[in-house]
C-alpha cells in the first residue's frame, strides 16, 4: 500500500499523509453514519479543560467553543466497522506496524462552525498510555482541512523523544492532559491539510495539535488507533480490554492466557 519513500517517511518525522484512501462512494456512506451517530450518541461539550484554554483562546472564544466526540463509532455502525478493517488502511498499517495489526479504537473529534474546540500540543500516548512506539493513530477526513478549520499539525521529528510528561494538574484541580505551551509551540508545527477521503497517520509520541475552527461549516474527523498487538498498554481509554486483530496473527506469549469470556460480575 505504501512506498518504501512514505514508510521512511513516517519513522523519519512521525507521520505520513495517505490520498484517497477511502472511495467517494466509502466517504459518503460514512458520512451518513456519522451524521445519525452525532445525533443519536455523540455528546457536544467544551472539550479539553486546562490552563492552554488561556492561551489558545480569548475569554469570549473560550466560553463558546465546543468539541463534538464519541468513541468506538465502530461498535454502532456497519459502516464503521467496514471502515477500521478497510483492506487499504490495515494494508497500510501493515507497512507501519508490521505484519500483525490489532485494532484498538476509534473516536470522532468534530469541530463545531466558527469556534471548534482547538487542541493544545501533546501526545496521544498520554491518553492510552503503551510500553512502546509501536502504535498508529490514523485520522479520517469526513471533510477537507485547511488552516481555517484547524487541520492536525504535527511537530515534526518528536517522535524520537518518546513518551513525555504532560500536564494533568493545576492549582485549580486535574486537567486534560497536554504539554507546556511555553515549551511546545504550533507556530513550530508543520501544518497537514487533508481532502476528504484522505488519512494523515502519526505516531502515538508525535506531538501535534490544531487551530481552532473559524468557518461556518463543521470540520469532522475520525481518529482510528491501531498497534502491534505485542505492544502492551498501561494505562488509559480502553486498557485492558482486547482489539480486534486487522491484519496478520496475535502471537502468544510465554504465560499468556486466552482471553476471558466472563461478563462484569
Amino acid at each position: 500500500m505504501l512506498s518504501t519513500e512514505q514508510v521512511a517517511f513516517f519513522h523519519a518525522q512521525g507521520f505520513v499523509h495517505i490520498p484517497q484512501v477511502f472511495s467517494p462512494a466509502e466517504i459518503d456512506a460514512l458520512d451518513r453514519d456519522l451524521e445519525r451517530l452525532v445525533a443519536d450518541w455523540a455528546s457536544t461539550n467544551q472539550g479539553w479543560v486546562g490552563p492552554w484554554r488561556k492561551v489558545y483562546m480569548d475569554e469570549q472564544t473560550d466560553k463558546k467553543s465546543q468539541l463534538t466526540a464519541m468513541h468506538d463509532l465502530h461498535f454502532y455502525s456497519q459502516a464503521w466497522s467496514q471502515a477500521v478493517t478497510h483492506p487499504r488502511l490495515t494494508e497500510a498499517m501493515s507497512d507501519l506496524l508490521g505484519p500483525d495489526v490489532e485494532l484498538h479504537h476509534s473516536t470522532m473529534h468534530i469541530k463545531p462552525p466558527e469556534t471548534g474546540h482547538p487542541f493544545p500540543m501533546h501526545q496521544d500516548w498520554a491518553f492510552y498510555q503503551h510500553q512502546d512506539g509501536r502504535y498508529v493513530d490514523v485520522l479520517v477526513h469526513l471533510d477537507d482541512t485547511c488552516h481555517d478549520n484547524g487541520e492536525i499539525r504535527f511537530l515534526a521529528g518528536s517522535h524520537q523523544q518518546g513518551a513525555l510528561e504532560h500536564i494533568t494538574q493545576t492549582a485549580e484541580g486535574p486537567c486534560t492532559p497536554h504539554l507546556p505551551t511555553d515549551q511546545y509551540l504550533l507556530a513550530d508545527t508543520v501544518a497537514v491539510p487533508a481532502k476528504r477521503g484522505d488519512v494523515v497517520c502519526f505516531c502515538i509520541h508525535t506531538i501535534h495539535g490544531s487551530h481552532i475552527n473559524t468557518t461556518h461549516e463543521t470540520r469532522r474527523l475520525v481518529r482510528i488507533g491501531y498497534r502491534h498487538p505485542a505492544n502492551i498498554q498501561t494505562a488509559g481509554q480502553s486498557c485492558g480490554r482486547p482489539g480486534l486483530m486487522v491484519k496478520g496473527y496475535r502471537q502468544h506469549r510465554e504465560g499468556q492466557n486466552a482471553y476471558s469470556t466472563a461478563g462484569p460480575a
